[in-house]
């Protein structure tokens, strides 16, 4: 039997922040600003995430954390 691993599991804590600040429709310059962290880490951060997820829009990706219960 094939066991399919929820992709959620594999981020980081990071990653799962980026991804709340998504759903909140902030761009990656405000991310980058309220994470104190560069733009291009964002970009990187965001890339990871599409990758291991497995989506291929933001859209996807905010109905993927809403049924995951990671945003409200």
């Amino acid at each position: 039997m094939k066991v399919k691993i929820n992709p959620l599991f594999a981020l980081s804590n990071r990653e799962l922040e980026i991804i709340q600040l998504i759903s909140q429709e902030l761009n990656n310059d405000e991310i980058a600003k309220k994470l104190a962290i560069s733009k291009r880490t964002v970009e990187t951060h965001r890339k990871n995430i599409f990758k291991k997820t497995k989506v291929k829009s933001v859209v996807g990706l905010v109905m993927l954390a809403v049924k995951n219960n990671l945003i409200i």
